[in-house]
């Protein structure tokens, strides 16, 4: 579960908490930035989608990020989009012990909700 004031804030903290599920965050630098734009066709696709790409710049370029930015999130025409920048470094399994290895985003349980106080969201992963 993440939780933000914003779209773009719980976007943010739902990368960080996944990152944080397979190494420790505090342990990466930032000398590596990565800029992410993506489109989907829903916000739920969106999530699945960022979280799936964080996931593939870290299994095929070996990156671990610390800090999420994402400038925008907008709807355009039934399409939404997400421009963001990853922040990190490359992987040295002797700097950051794995804690636990994640093979997919899924939709299972996927929720995306307004709150009172911003939003909320559930992102289930395969470990």
């Amino acid at each position: 579960m993440a939780y933000g004031k914003s779209l773009e804030e719980v976007f943010e903290n739902s990368a960080l908490a996944m990152f944080n599920v397979m190494i420790d965050t505090e342990q990466v630098s930032g000398e590596t930035r990565k800029e992410i734009f993506l489109k989907a066709p829903d916000l739920e696709s969106l999530l699945v989608d960022w979280l799936s790409e964080l996931l593939y710049i870290f299994e095929v370029d070996e990156i671990v990020f610390r800090e999420f930015k994402v400038e925008k999130i907008k709807e355009e025409a039934g399409e939404y989009s997400i421009i963001a920048q990853a922040v990190g470094e490359e992987y040295y399994p002797e700097s950051h012990p794995f804690k636990t290895e994640i093979k997919a985003v899924t939709y299972n349980q996927l929720e995306i909700t307004k709150t009172d106080d911003g939003w909320k969201a559930q992102v289930v992963v395969d470990i």
